[in-house]
């Protein structure tokens, strides 16, 4: 118990560190973990299971979320093959660098051994990555999307290379996952009768693990993929997005141990450091190859530039690889501290660069020539709101019911904005009058200042980081409606109305007033008196007052 305290305190310990730093908690942790390797920490047995199990979990929460149909997009497949090739070019070309100068051991590496270091490279983090694209509520976007889809391809790469180098090929009962697919129907019949809570997130967590990992690693499949497929098999459950938030802080929490563990792989010496810092030197340009591959697919160069800086990473796969490698003799052992601390420094650099990462692509997006919008991919043409007098950012349950109470009883019209397109499909079909569009996207912002009419826009997204980069982005628009939005909590509420938001709803407080009236409502009516006054719509034209009762009911909470 005394060498877990050690560990859990240590990661405390660096995540508010990095957090007073104004840097996310995943980089205090891989300090946390580089500091006990360092100090020679005891090792504790359990902590690879449960960075497994975190992986695991996440992964499986990526499948839930995957439509499988979009990795035959030519925007994915064809950016992962060429954006591997010339990574895997450009990092064997600068090792090659290295060892013609002379450079440590990199000099005594055979042309074969480097070029396995640059495959190792070209890997981006699914953890990392898919960890940054849930901070910003961006995994359904399109950069998002895109950005999953090649994190997969990318996997499905390094599955196939494990499985060659182990020289074993998977048993011939593989073939018998074939029957998953048909067993999905027995899973989902058995999801129904599950219901919410605890019981749905052990059945997830049970689905994952044993299915999922156990399954695909007993007929020699990498279990990760296990875990991706099955989550994949159970996409379409009416359920599944329940599941996935019920699992995200158990697989927070889990994660917290994989970050810490990057950092116990060896004590780093002075060369190891220097040399892993040298290698950070190719992030931009894999940032640059991302940008233009995507750009020549027709992607705006927003588009194409915000997805190349969340992928500017170094994989755990990669530490993976050179440790394939190191055992069968085909690298020097101390390769496995190298890319351990080039993963490492650039879960911290990526991390900085993405937590501007919208800006950045905004500022970057002029090193590329521009396009007419028509000429454009058609998921990433400019879209305009029309004549709306309302706009609703992000329609999940809060803000389908807000559109809907402002369409039906105050008579406005509105306008929803989603980027998430099953669910744009699925209120299409229920009347409601939605964009498929980017909420933290400047240029359409700009759509919506020229629109003229819009009066209000009410931010309703699920996360508070993604609510306050569209509350930049309309105040950097030069909007000058009044501006409504969500939160969950007071210091987000305080945060909202710091940087400009006219009125803030407060999810969980306001929700007790609400059931107060309620209440209320029927001990009147039991008692045969009247109920309470309410707010008579407003008829169509007249002039929405967004701080009534919005804003009284934010200040009273």
């Amino acid at each position: 118990m005394a060498a877990a305290a050690l560990y859990l305190g240590a990661a405390l310990l660096g995540g508010l560190v990095a957090v007073l730093l104004r840097l996310p908690p995943l980089v205090g942790f891989l300090a946390a973990g580089f500091a006990l390797g360092a100090v020679g920490a005891p090792t504790l047995p359990y902590l690879e299971p449960i960075a497994d199990l975190g992986v695991v979990l996440l992964l499986f929460a990526i499948g839930l979320k995957l439509d499988v149909r979009t990795l035959l997009r030519r925007e994915i497949w064809l950016t992962s093959v060429v954006h591997m090739a010339l990574s895997v070019a450009m990092a064997l070309g600068f090792l090659g660098l290295l060892a013609v100068i002379g450079f440590g051991y990199v000099a005594d590496e055979s042309f074969g051994a480097l070029a396995l270091v640059g495959f190792a490279l070209s890997f981006s983090s699914t953890v990392f990555v898919v960890k940054v694209l849930d901070d910003r509520s961006d995994t359904t976007s399109l950069y998002g999307r895109i950005a999953v889809g090649v994190l997969v391809m990318q996997d499905v790469a390094a599955v196939v290379f494990l499985s060659m180098s182990s020289g074993e090929p998977p048993s011939p009962w593989a073939l018998l996952l074939f029957l998953l697919i048909p067993g999905a129907w027995v899973l989902h019949r058995i999801w129904d009768r599950v219901g919410h809570g605890e019981l749905q997130a052990l059945f997830g967590v049970c689905v994952a693990v044993v299915l999922g990992y156990g399954l695909f690693e007993l007929v020699g499949i990498d279990g990760d993929v296990g875990a991706l497929v099955v989550g994949v098999l159970l996409s379409s459950h009416p359920q599944a997005g329940e599941l996935s938030r019920s699992l995200m802080t158990f697989k927070d929490l889990m994660l917290v141990a994989f970050f810490v563990q990057i950092g116990l792989h060896g004590t780093p010496h002075l060369f190891e450091i220097g040399l892993a810092l040298l290698i950070l030197l190719l992030l931009p340009f894999q940032v640059a190859a991302y940008a233009l591959v995507l750009w020549l697919m027709r992607l705006r160069r927003r588009t194409s530039f915000l997805a190349g800086l969340v992928l500017s990473n170094y994989s755990e796969f990669g530490i993976i690889v050179v440790a394939v490698g190191a055992s069968t003799g085909l690298l020097d052992d101390q390769w496995v501290v190298v890319v351990s601390l080039a993963v490492a420094f650039s879960f911290g650099l990526s991390a900085v660069v993405n937590r501007r990462g919208v800006e950045l692509a905004s500022r970057m997006s002029r090193l590329l020539p521009a396009r007419d919008s028509d000429r454009l991919h058609p998921d990433d043409r400019l879209v305009d709101i029309g004549d709306a007098d309302a706009l609703v950012l992000g329609l999940g349950r809060v803000g389908a019911s807000t559109y809907a109470r402002l369409r039906d009883e105050y008579g406005l019209s509105v306008v929803g904005v989603e980027h998430d397109q099953t669910r744009v499909l699925a209120l299409e079909d229920e009347g409601y009058d939605v964009v498929r569009a980017d909420a933290t996207d400047l240029e359409f912002w700009n759509r919506v200042q020229r629109a003229g009419r819009v009066k209000m826009a009410v931010l309703a997204m699920p996360f508070h980081n993604a609510n306050l980069i569209a509350l930049a982005r309309l105040q950097a628009a030069g909007f000058t409606g009044k501006v409504a939005a969500v939160a969950r909590y007071d210091d987000d509420v305080a945060e909202l109305q710091r940087h400009g938001a006219d009125a803030v709803f407060h999810l969980y407080g306001s929700a007790g007033f609400a059931l107060a009236d309620h209440a209320a409502e029927v001990l009147l009516a039991a008692r045969g008196g009247a109920p309470p006054e309410h707010h008579a719509p407003a008829r169509p034209g007249d002039e929405l007052d967004v701080l009534d009762p919005l804003d009284r009911r934010a200040e009273s909470a």
